[in-house]
């Protein structure tokens, strides 16, 4: 097991890759903080997790505000000792063309995406740097890939921001024995992509033959493949690797 015993914390973890990136972390034995908005949702991966066998526990919390992060942590490290980990995931898109956007849309994407991101990296270092050590994962939409689709300027401007970020906190904490890399998941199958799917009054099945047209290994990405390259960037196996973005799809 990549993870054993290591405390990770997860945002936006109640569903898709946040869900996916939670139960694999168990499989590899971490101890995991199963955060969302939604107390309900993160009391269900929790569960999942527990009856693997495996320490878990739900925080309801919104990224966006600093008193809730603080909170969060605070109530982790309480539990189970340290914070080894962040998987900063929680994310929004509330898309909308440029001259219709509202100043409301593009404040959520950017307050629950980048701010988000900034608070929990903020106080996750407060635990990582006296223990000089500490790994950093930060889930953002492919770069350029995920800024060039109509209608996705908040979007495009949140995710470009966690890039200028993971490269920033990669210089600043790595002296620190803390690793900070970036994963840039697209054309992955969750509830996000189902609901812009139906954004564009599409099918998910419509949507999916329309994707495997860009996709040379022919099939949508699952959570678990990011999950996958979320265990390697948590564990000591990506020692020497910060400051990165990785690609997660089925071709260039």
């Amino acid at each position: 097991m990549q993870l054993k015993d290591r405390v990770a914390i997860v945002t936006g973890a109640a569903s898709g890759i946040g869900a996916g990136i939670a139960l694999r972390f168990a499989e590899e034995g971490a101890q995991v903080v199963v955060n969302d908005r939604s107390l309900m949702a993160a009391e269900s991966v929790s569960e999942n997790i527990e009856n693997m066998g495996r320490k878990a526990t739900p925080i309801q919390a919104d990224v966006s505000t600093l008193e809730d992060v603080e909170r969060m942590f605070g109530e982790a490290n309480d539990l189970f000792g340290r914070v080894d980990i962040l998987i900063s995931n929680a994310g929004l898109r509330k898309d909308a063309p440029v001259h219709s956007m509202t100043p409301e849309q593009w404040d959520d994407v950017l307050r629950v995406q980048l701010k988000g991101c900034f608070n929990c990296v903020k106080v996750a270092q407060q635990y990582m740097v006296p223990q000089c050590d500490g790994k950093i994962v930060i889930v953002a939409s492919p770069i350029p890939a995920g800024m060039g689709f109509p209608g996705q300027v908040n979007y495009g401007a949140a995710n470009g921001g966690l890039i200028g970020l993971t490269t920033s906190l990669a210089t600043e904490l790595g002296a620190h024995n803390i690793n900070v890399n970036a994963i840039a998941p697209d054309y992955i199958e969750t509830p996000m992509t189902r609901e812009a799917a139906r954004k564009d009054d599409l099918y998910l099945d419509d949507f999916k033959q329309a994707a495997l047209a860009f996709i040379p290994l022919r099939r949508l990405g699952t959570p678990d493949d990011v999950a996958r390259v979320a265990v390697f960037l948590a564990s000591s196996e990506s020692s020497y690797v910060s400051g990165q973005v990785i690609g997660v799809k089925g071709g260039p």
